[in-house]
């Protein structure tokens, strides 16, 4: 995904305004002229600067009322902010002070339009937000090892700061595991002279021992807001050190792979001046025929999905890393490379997002090296090592289910995780611009990969090379992703073996022959990985309350598998539960006994049916004559037979599927979470328009599992505002969907408005 900023180049005594669209209409009032009284409904009584709430009014007896809407009070400088026609209001883009009120008033309007009595007004208080959740987001430490985490808020001038506390999840329960310091924050000024917002920053030291691997969290937060930010710290057994702040900064040359960078024009612009900019990673180094060395990045890094012309200039670090000041403009960033082509996004052959830049001899290591793909050093860190390529002579390898791969990306730095899904066909949206506010067209990708892992990437990793972890052998070039409804991120990268065809095809050498590209790399070598993802993974909980009706129908097919108890066998006994491959939805669970080893426990639930009576099958297993759960699950990979049946299901099912609705924009083959020895047809629903009803198309599935993942959809940019110090031109850093809200207000947040559900009954947790 590419990262984008977006500014706001207000004065202090004009803050900008951001408009929210599509958020609900106003009714009239039947009868106006009844009512003796009005009364003013509020979402919230108390908001920061980052969120919306809405405003309802009603007359006297209950009848919605029309009225016009205005706004007073607020801060001295920044002003009160604005309200909409339909009441929507939207705070100021930064506060002088910790809280200001803002008095909302409503007058009562005829028919005409003309006012009338009765009016009204309420208070709300505003407080400061973020202006970028705290950074680095996530990080690697050994046994007593040190990090700094900072953050900024939207508070110029006043004496507020940001909170923070060491927890051991995300919602705030408390930990020992290591210490904060005290913080300490440097105060946003009107005048200049400091930074153009509140910085907050604390140090955290890691216990002195350090047994198993696990993470813990520095949370923050401003004044009295639900609203959370995090970073995640693995507290890692193998002492390694690893803080994706190095991917970011400006490299010496020749710089690594695996670093900010992105095309030298690739930011919006509003009457001359810059309001947004976008960047991404540098994936991976190839050679042609003749041994030319090009850099392989995303297309709607380099290219700005297919609007760039052969030729612009590709920099290091991106602009997002620089505040959005172009080379040439500006200094921070050094001209690394020259695009050369793209296979064209908008062809229909086209089925990569990828484009090469030639390489300006000397900015760019020779060898490939790719930041901390290789071996721990003597202080903790990893050094910089190239992708190996020595098993397939520079082509890579072919994704499995259940691979361990791994990335080297600008946003979240070396990760690791499990290939979750293969030959996944997506729907995938791009946009002219880096606020994504024209979208320029949706296009179809087949036989992709998808990788699951908690932190595994984010926007601005786009164009980062993925790799077998076992090897480093190149497997797949990441452009698009999300995070489900547990909170699980979705990553989504084209097989290597098809972004080399599509080069081949489409980008000829500079000097207009055909030729063939390869990676440059050296010795196949492991990775050492690093996984955030905890023993117990939200996306195997599977928690959700069931309902009477659906209860009921799990209940009526509990005798039919009562008939299946063979305690001699291993099935100790079975129980209703809730399916994990369809939240929501009732199963039958079998509790087996594991016996000696992991062949035995797949043995004995490879012979489960996957429904009984209608109703999916869990297997779960279970701790001796208690036939209790047992403390970790056993999950091998599914059968061969089973793989290979759902394989040909998707090739069947997946053409229609994704044209039956637009709440399906993804399909492949994965894993069952409710009997791991089952393949499953992995469907990825839009969570805003899926209705809990499954289309024609997947009616011939018959006994064949079916696993939901709950998403916004997929698209290359996650949209990330970052507000400028008013009246200047500088951008600081990126805002990202790394917060939470903790009390359920029904408003609108505008740090990741284009990612949170706007008024979803079941928002992400």
């Amino acid at each position: 995904m590419r990262l984008n900023l977006r500014s706001t180049l207000a004065l202090l005594a004009a803050p900008a305004v951001i408009v929210v669209v599509g958020c609900g209409g106003r009714v009239s009032a039947s009868d106006a002229n009844a009512a003796a009284s009005l009364a003013i409904h509020a979402a919230a009584a108390s908001i920061d600067t980052n969120r919306t709430t809405r405003y309802t009014a009603t007359l006297a007896n209950g009848e919605p009322a029309n009225v016009e809407w205005s706004v007073s009070g607020g801060d001295d400088r920044a002003g009160a902010g604005t309200i909409s026609p339909d009441g929507i209001y939207t705070p100021p883009s930064y506060l002088t002070a910790d809280k200001v009120t803002v008095q909302v008033n409503a007058v009562l309007t005829s028919s005409a339009g003309q006012l009338l009595p009765p009016s009204n007004s309420a208070e709300l208080t505003v407080t400061p937000g973020f202006v970028q959740p705290l950074s680095p987001e996530n990080l690697s430490i050994g046994p007593g090892g040190t990090a700094t985490i900072s953050g900024s808020m939207t508070e110029v001038g006043g004496t507020g700061g940001i909170r923070f506390a060491l927890a051991s999840d995300v919602s705030g329960t408390p930990s020992t595991a290591g210490a904060l310091s005290s913080p300490h924050c440097i105060r946003g000024s009107v005048s200049g002279v400091n930074p153009a917002y509140t910085v907050c920053s604390v140090t955290y030291t890691a216990p002195t021992t350090v047994l198993n691997s696990a993470s813990v969290y520095i949370l923050g937060s401003v004044a009295s807001n639900p609203t959370l930010s995090w970073t995640r710290v693995l507290l890692n057994a193998s002492g390694i050190s690893s803080s994706p702040a190095a991917h970011q900064a400006r490299l010496a040359v020749p710089v690594p792979l695996g670093s900010s960078s992105g095309s030298n024009v690739d930011y919006d612009a509003a009457q001359g001046q810059l309001s947004d900019c976008c960047g991404g990673t540098l994936g991976a180094l190839l050679q042609d025929s003749s041994g030319t060395q090009f850099v392989l990045s995303n297309n709607h890094v380099f290219a700005r999905s297919d609007q760039a012309i052969p030729g612009e200039t590709v920099i290091q670090p991106g602009l997002i890393d620089n505040g959005c000041t172009p080379y040439g403009v500006g200094p921070g960033t050094t001209p690394v490379a020259t695009l050369t082509g793209y296979p064209a996004l908008s062809s229909p052959t086209t089925n990569v997002d990828a484009a090469i830049a030639r390489v300006t001899p000397g900015l760019v290591d020779p060898r490939g090296n790719i930041l901390e793909l290789g071996a721990k050093q003597p202080d903790g860190t990893l050094a910089a090592a190239p992708p190996g390529t020595s098993s397939t002579s520079g082509k890579g390898e072919t994704a499995s289910l259940g691979m361990m791969v791994a990335k080297s990306g600008r946003t979240t730095g070396l990760t690791c995780a499990a290939v979750s899904a293969i030959d996944v066909d997506v729907v995938v949206d791009y946009f002219t611009d880096c606020a994504e506010s024209a979208h320029a067209m949706t296009k179809t990708f087949t036989n992709q990969i998808a990788i699951a892992g908690s932190n595994f990437s984010d926007a601005g990793d786009s164009g980062a090379l993925v790799v077998d972890s076992a090897n480093a052998e190149p497997v797949g070039l990441f452009f698009a992703g999300g995070t489900d409804t547990n909170g699980v991120e979705h990553a989504i990268a084209n097989p290597v073996a098809d972004v080399l065809t599509d080069l081949d095809a489409q980008v000829p050498a500079p000097n207009g022959q055909a030729t063939s590209y390869s990676f440059m790399g050296g010795a196949d070598h492991p990775v050492s990985c690093l996984s955030y993802d905890d023993a117990k993974s939200s996306e195997e909980t599977g928690a959700f309350a069931l309902t009477a009706a659906e209860r009921e129908r799990v209940e009526a097919a509990l005798p039919q598998a009562q008939l299946l108890l063979n305690p001699g066998n291993g099935i100790a006994r079975v129980g209703i539960t809730a399916s994990k491959d369809r939240p929501g939805t009732g199963a039958i669970a079998f509790y087996v006994e594991p016996g000696n080893s992991a062949q035995t426990f797949a043995s004995v639930s490879a012979q489960l049916p996957a429904f009984i009576g209608g109703v999916a099958t869990v297997v779960l297993p279970a701790n001796g004559q208690s036939a209790e759960p047992a403390a970790s699950s056993i999950t091998p990979l599914p059968r061969a037979a089973s793989l290979s049946q759902i394989l040909a299901v998707k090739q069947r099912v997946a053409p229609a599927l994704l044209k039956s609705s637009p709440a399906f924009f993804g399909v492949g083959v994965g894993q069952s979470l409710d009997n791991p020895n089952d393949a499953a047809l992995v469907v990825f629903v839009d969570r805003r328009k899926f209705t809990g009803i499954l289309p024609a198309a997947l009616e011939s599935v018959g006994a064949q599992r079916i696993r939901l993942i709950a998403m916004d959809r997929l698209h290359v940019t996650r949209s990330h505002g970052s507000l400028d110090r008013p009246g200047t031109r500088s951008i600081g850093s990126c805002f990202s969907a790394r917060h939470t809200d903790a009390a359920a207000t029904g408003d609108i947040n505008l740090l990741d408005r284009d990612t949170q559900p706007l008024f979803d009954p079941a928002p992400n947790p």
